[in-house]
């Protein structure tokens, strides 16, 4: 110990990132993807995302394989841009609904809503949240993304869908504004 105090209080080890057929990657071999294409292809998070979701960050190999950062593009980053793009498209439908109206979501009317689904989704946002401080805190990465990919999930396959119909409109701007305002809500907290 220098100066009576520990080097460092935290250790992360990291395990082997392997090719896909097990042996160490190899210039020589040319037995891995380039990986100046892999994230010309896919993109830096969908890559970072692969790997704390894969065994090297509990200090095990890990076979790299395209097919998974892929695989995270399809299940993660897709669906959580569709989930966007549509909260988008319906805010724009809401501003052309009456002229002038510019969409301003408000935090505090999507916090006091009374829909029973916008107060689940609220509920579950601030848990995976929670959730998501204290793992990080005890550097146990590898927990993190299985939550975040049930959590978008839930938003895309049961919130949208089940209030698809709302957002558009039909019960009315009032109903569609607090809707719209949750969904902006939970993407812009999951995003920060």
């Amino acid at each position: 110990c220098l100066f009576d105090k520990p080097a460092f209080t935290n250790l992360i080890v990291n395990g082997m990132v392997l090719a896909s057929d097990g042996k160490k990657m190899s210039k020589r071999l040319k037995n891995y993807p380039a990986p100046e294409l892999v994230l010309g292809d896919y993109g830096a998070d969908a890559l970072r995302m692969y790997l704390i979701n894969s065994p090297v960050v509990r200090a095990e190999s890990l076979k790299f394989k395209e097919e998974g950062v892929k695989g995270v593009i399809r299940d993660i980053m897709i669906p959580w841009y569709n989930a966007f793009r549509f909260m988008i498209q319906n805010a724009g439908r809401w501003q052309d609904a009456s002229p002038g109206r510019l969409f301003k979501p408000d935090q505090g009317k999507a916090k006091s809503s009374r829909n029973v689904v916008d107060i689940w989704v609220m509920a579950e946002l601030q848990s995976l949240v929670a959730f998501v401080h204290t793992e990080m805190k005890a550097y146990r990465l590898y927990t993190v993304m299985p939550r975040l990919v049930s959590f978008l999930d839930q938003l895309t396959k049961w919130y949208v869908r089940l209030n698809r119909e709302r957002l558009k409109g039909s019960d009315g701007d009032d109903e569609a504004f607090v809707g719209l305002s949750v969904l902006y809500e939970v993407l812009v907290t999951m995003t920060s």
